[in-house]
């Protein structure tokens, strides 16, 4: 007997601990560089140190608050209280929060937002200097006054309403609209059934303030609240001032309970049938509920599932991939996996995208593949690569710990807060899954797909265009009824090849070698010249960047070719290349954090890469193959053209595509080579042509100039580019891009276009373009220019007159075929105010242009790019863009004498003398999009 207790507690040690270190029974630690504490109001928070990016700080207000807790007569109101939190509050009345924060280049959108869901409302201020005097003494300020002291003026509430109201037309699309009929039956008889988070516009628009009031009192208090700091910052001296800060705010007395939402369990399925006028593709999605563990407290064993989750889900999209290499696939796209789908609840869901009128055949494939891994499960190979890539993503992560950023830390904590997802640190976890991850068998991931796919809670929705034919609720239950009884065989895994490369490749010496001082690189010719400039960097540990480029692109080719040469990238990325087609190429990269595709622009074709310093060799074994042996594969040519047919044959219902084409062809004055992507388009897109332009473009390597920068020391990469880049053929061309001469219409085009639009709505698009020389500092001015008029902009369009979410605004400056620089200015209005509303764009720039900026507006936007651009130097992406401009342009953007020096000198004459240039006599497009009915 004795020996049977001791027996029955060594396996249940084993069982319990699945044989490694850690027991799966105990609870998932939080790790010990994060500080959490509950002061005896109730508020929680959590204080960080990190330096991603150094000298900055993320400051966090976490609210366990949401649409889910309104009152039928408050319907929006959580969101539209999230809104008045940047209205005043008792130490920032009116604008204060972002008129003292954009002073430091922390910009509202950017670096000053917030978000609200159906069960929380979370703030945030990011990347907000620390080196500043005070500056985190004013974020914490801010965030006491986000919990406890909003103003709620009611002139301010009033000057919101109307924010809110276009924010309600601007994401009242297709898809929105089709959520709000099918999400009340996924979620039948729950709240969630009546709350869409944006609300009721005559709740929105005509609510009494007291009603907003008692919502906030109600709800906002600090039982419901948590502030993550996360940043340079000493943890210390912070918590001491959150102590002394927050520990005022009295809690509230007899508080409302919060209550938590379900969702009613039900045996029948569920069917729903959503369409919309919009809608262009025709899905099919079975939705299979089931209560997770959102709020409780994790366990190692929890952490174990998701990881089983995550290797189930990554093997069946797996197989979904290769059936849409094959054929004429029988959808679109597809998934079958499981994920969360509301607080408190996963879903198993089963997706797809049918083609036009297909969606029996979509549903049916869609419904063998889940019921395939139902019946038999996966296998060992499967399995091992998911382990092996899995386990590869996290030692990227693992590795890259020092570079995991102020908010993303700051978001976990926020989950930990709302719903408990433990917290215990990439250095634990990188262990303990090093340890559980092997012990994952076949059997038990497979064992997974039986308890998840069943019939209980389960919801068929369909969506799709009104006029389009749809799956009845019978036809629908018969294909997967039949389904579960239809003979399936088991899948049969293929193997990937033993290497990318089997011949032995003699490489070329490098002939010649400059130093790029100011780059702190270095320029080696090959004996084939091929140019490559290496910089090393260790910012990212575990990442080294490629860029590649060659002058001529699809500029090259006759205008009867634009469809062919647009597509050409996208196509042969689907191709595989070398022996392998796309999917054996990914099991055999299994295990390998890279990524290169070929590209052809207008002017120019190249490569762009990402991998880790271990797997850099293999990177520069892709390159070789992709000029020496790309692959043209007929059968993923077509499956891939399938799915493309598909997808533009109910475009033209699209209000975006058709607004967007429109602006296309009149921006480019109806050139022919800019042309719109529909069917006729696609037919035009030749497998033939495709193989011929490819190998036209990516042949003559002695015309390319190649960018490595990243952690890989310099003979490493000078090995390997003796040895791959080396051994690519160089054929002596010299050659250039054409000039077709697409340009802007001159002078002034102004259009009033009706499109066919479900939601009440107005598209403004101004645009200007003028002449401007390719400079460092008319391109610098340029983007002062649009900080300015988006500072006026935010502050005339949508804040004094309620006209607008937002209006959009981009510019830029481009060298080449001609010298030009441009700016876009958009927004959604009411169709009534958009001639009002666009007069006030107007009105804005003629202000600058006779009186120059403000001296506020000025600062904040110098202030913003300069903080951008120290944020941004310790990235490899910066060192390989202004590598590539100096080439390419010619333009050292690198060197601070090209950017800050500029900056500090410029002043509000100098700005407003650019605007009054660049404005004058600049080609103008005036178009605006109204409702046809």
């Amino acid at each position: 007997m004795k020996q049977q207790i001791i027996l029955f507690f060594l396996l249940f040690a084993l069982g319990t601990s699945a044989q490694t270190g850690f027991e799966l029974n105990s609870l998932v630690p939080e790790e010990p560089a994060v500080r959490k504490g509950v002061l005896d109001n109730g508020l929680t928070y959590y204080i960080r140190h990190n330096e991603e990016p150094k000298n900055r700080a993320s400051f966090y207000i976490i609210q366990n608050v949401g649409a889910l807790l309104e009152e039928d007569n408050q319907n929006g109101l959580a969101h539209f209280l999230e809104h008045m939190a940047f209205n005043g509050t008792e130490h920032f009345e009116g604008k204060g929060i972002l008129n003292t924060l954009e002073k430091h280049g922390v910009a509202f959108g950017r670096n000053i937002n917030a978000y609200t869901a159906f069960n929380e409302t979370v703030y945030n201020l990011s990347e907000v200097p620390t080196t500043h005097e005070g500056l985190v003494d004013t974020c914490l300020l801010i965030l006491h006054d986000w919990s406890d002291f909003l103003l709620l003026q009611e002139d301010e509430i009033d000057l919101e309403r109307g924010v809110i109201s276009e924010e309600w037309r601007t994401r009242r699309n297709a898809n929105f609209r089709m959520l709000r009929q099918w999400l009340p039956v996924v979620l039948k008889d729950s709240k969630w059934a009546e709350r869409d988070i944006i609300g009721d516009t005559t709740v929105i628009k005509y609510h009494d303030p007291a009603t907003l009031r008692q919502f906030y009192h109600d709800w906002y208090r600090t039982d419901l609240q948590a502030i993550a700091i996360v940043g340079d910052v000493d943890v210390d001296e912070v918590e001491q001032k959150v102590k002394t800060l927050f520990s005022t705010i009295k809690p509230i007395e007899n508080p409302k309970e919060r209550p938590t939402f379900k969702v009613p369990d039900h045996e029948e399925t569920y069917y729903v049938l959503a369409t919309d006028d919009e809608a262009t593709q025709s899905q099919i999605n079975i939705y299979i509920l089931d209560e997770n563990k959102d709020g409780q407290e994790k366990n190692y064993a929890d952490l174990r599932d998701s990881y089983m989750t995550s290797l189930y889900n990554s093997m069946a999209g797996m197989r979904i991939q290769e059936l849409l290499q094959k054929g004429t696939p029988p959808f679109v796209s597809g998934r079958t996996g499981r994920g969360g789908l509301v607080r408190g609840y996963d879903a198993y869901s089963i997706s797809v995208t049918a083609n036009t009128n297909e969606e029996a055949k979509a549903l049916e494939a869609i419904m063998i593949e889940t019921e395939r891994i139902k019946r038999y499960g996966f296998g060992e190979g499967e399995l091992e690569r998911a382990k092996t890539n899995f386990l590869t993503g996290l030692e990227s992560r693992y590795k890259e710990r020092d570079k995991i950023s102020n908010d993303r830390y700051a978001r976990e904590y926020a989950q930990n807060y709302l719903v408990k997802e433990p917290v215990p640190g990439i250095e634990a976890e990188y262990q303990f899954a090093n340890e559980v991850i092997p012990t994952i068998t076949v059997e038990e991931i497979s064992a997974k797909a039986k308890e998840w796919i069943k019939q209980e809670n389960r919801t068929i929705v369909i969506t799709g265009p009104t006029d389009a034919e749809h799956l009845s609720e019978e036809e629908a239950k018969s294909i997967i009824a039949r389904v579960e009884t239809m003979a399936i065989d088991p899948y049969e895994d293929s193997l990937a090849g033993e290497s990318l490369i089997s011949e032995e490749l003699e490489g070329a010496e490098i002939v010649s070698t400059k130093k790029l001082e100011d780059f702190d690189a270095v320029e080696w010719t090959l004996a084939n010249n091929v140019k490559v400039v290496y910089r090393h960097a260790d910012y990212e540990k575990d990442n080294v960047a490629l860029l590649a480029y060659s002058e001529g692109g699809a500029s090259l080719w006759a205008d009867e070719f634009v469809p062919s040469t647009d597509m050409t990238s996208t196509f042969v990325n689907a191709y595989g290349v070398g022996d392998f087609d796309a999917i054996s190429l990914q099991k055999m990269l299994t295990g390998k954090k890279v990524s290169l595709s070929p590209t052809i622009g207008s002017l120019t074709e190249g490569f762009n890469g990402s991998t880790t310093p271990k797997d850099f060799e293999t990177m520069m074994q892709l390159t070789y193959l992709y000029f020496e042996q790309p692959r043209f594969d007929e059968e993923a040519h077509h499956a891939l053209m399938s799915r493309y047919m598909a997808f533009v044959a109910n475009m033209e219902k699209d209000p975006a595509k058709i607004m967007q084409d429109s602006l296309s062809f009149i921006m480019a004055n109806y050139h022919p080579r800019v042309r719109t992507m529909n069917t006729e388009y696609l037919q035009d897109v030749k497998f033939d042509e495709i193989q011929k332009i490819y190998k036209d473009r990516i042949q003559d390597a002695g015309d390319f100039t190649f960018f490595i920068v990243g952690n890989i020391d310099e003979e490493t990469a000078k090995t390997m580019a003796k040895k791959y880049l080396g051994s690519l053929t160089d054929s002596e061309r010299e050659e250039d891009w054409k000039d077709h001469g697409i340009r802007s219409p001159e002078g002034k085009t102004q259009k009033v276009i009706p499109v066919p639009l479900t939601t009440p709505k107005a598209n403004v698009n101004v645009r200007f373009e003028n002449e401007l020389d390719y400079t460092q500092e008319n391109i610098l001015a340029l983007q002062v220019l649009e900080g300015i008029l988006d500072l006026r902009f935010t502050e005339t369009v949508r804040e004094d007159e309620g006209g607008t979410y937002g209006v959009g605004i981009g510019s830029g400056v481009g060298h080449y075929p001609v010298s030009k620089g441009s700016m876009r200015i958009l927004f959604d209005c009411d169709p009534a105010r958009a001639d009002q509303l666009k007069s006030i764009i107007y009105r804005e720039i003629d202000k600058v242009v006779a009186e120059g900026p403000t001296t506020v507006d000025f600062d904040k936007t110098i202030k913003n790019l300069l903080k951008d651009r120290e944020q941004s130097r310790e990235h490899n992406s910066f060192w390989l863009s202004s590598l590539y401009n100096y080439y390419y342009n010619g333009i050292n953007s690198a060197d601070p004498a090209n950017f800050e020096e500029i900056l500090n000198k410029m002043t509000g004459e100098d700005i407003q003398k650019f605007a009054a240039d660049f404005f004058d006599d600049a080609n103008l497009i005036d178009v605006v999009f109204v409702p046809s009915n």
